[in-house]
């Protein structure tokens, strides 16, 4: 995605475009599923994706965007806010394969969200923390993380 502001030099912002990436490409797979009507797959391929936003969330949420919360409140509500609807239709899927019929339409649509939304990030959000954050900032962002990796990789999450 985004390469031009030099703000992936920043590990915490590099983590987070990465997993922006594996999700981008996950969306494709979702498609590629809804298209030959597999909704088993797209379903599956809503767990992963979940699985790589619960932790990514995480780290935004109590890292990054407090951090940013002051200058730009309303754009981190609506990041937030956006988070939630996507959350939902996702979670839908956690455990099985939606029995609603409109369900298929109603993750495509999510994605479509998601995908602006990561690209809300990635050319507003990023290069805004690289030009507002201190290293101190960087350091809090960076222990969020360290967390939940550690909740993730031992289960308590």
């Amino acid at each position: 995605m985004c390469e031009y502001c030099g703000c992936q030099s920043v590990a915490a912002i590099d983590e987070l475009t990465r997993e922006h990436d594996l999700v981008v490409n996950m969306i494709g797979d979702v498609r590629a599923a809804h298209i030959a009507g597999d909704v088993d797959r797209m379903a599956a391929v809503a767990r992963r994706i979940s699985a790589v936003l619960g932790p990514h969330t995480e780290v935004e949420e109590h890292g990054l965007f407090p951090l940013l919360a002051d200058d730009f409140a309303d754009h981190v509500a609506a990041l937030e806010q956006e988070h939630r609807r996507i959350e939902k239709v996702l979670g839908a899927a956690a455990t099985a394969t939606p029995h609603d019929a409109a369900w298929p339409r109603q993750l495509i649509e999510i994605l479509d969200l998601l995908r602006d939304h990561i690209l809300k990030e990635q050319d507003g959000v990023f290069p805004a923390a690289l030009t507002t954050l201190s290293g101190e900032d960087w350091d809090r962002v960076d222990a969020v993380r360290a967390r939940v990796t550690s909740a993730t990789a031992d289960g308590s999450r």
